[in-house]
């Protein structure tokens, strides 16, 4: 299993930074493009909730770690932070067949997360929120 991680202020301007992390360790095993393009989604909204809401006003770090899996080839990117306790799993599905304008902003995102990935899991443990999410990329 290849393991890797990096530490970063959870700050908006730095999804790109771990989004090339990840893409770079991805494009080494092979990952199609059809999975990379999901899984930059998803570290788009999953990072970017941390670096807006889990130390506001202030900032604070977050870790990624990513692990690759073999025997179905997959990939487990988790995002750990100290900020404020959040699960956003056990948020109501939006609405999606609603129309933009009857819609309840908010939610969106991870109902993206969660249909496109294979697992997301949530847990708040020692003062850290941690949330993993894993996808088949074979």
């Amino acid at each position: 299993m290849i393991m890797k991680e990096i530490t970063i202020e959870a700050a908006v301007e730095n999804i790109e930074v771990v989004t090339d992390f990840i893409t770079a360790e991805l494009e080494s095993v092979g990952c199609p493009i059809k999975a990379l393009t999901q899984i930059s989604i998803a570290i788009d909204e999953l990072f970017g909730n941390i670096a807006k809401y889990a130390y506001s006003p202030d900032v604070g770090k977050a870790t990624v770690q990513l692990a690759v899996e073999d025997e179905p080839l997959s990939v487990i990117i988790t995002f750990i932070d100290n900020g404020r306790p959040f699960d956003p799993l056990r948020h109501a599905e939006p609405d999606v067949h609603a129309s933009a304008d009857d819609r309840t902003p908010g939610g969106l995102g991870i109902y993206l997360v969660k249909k496109t990935m294979d697992l997301v899991e949530y847990e708040y443990n020692n003062g850290r929120n941690i949330l993993k999410i894993k996808k088949k990329i074979s």
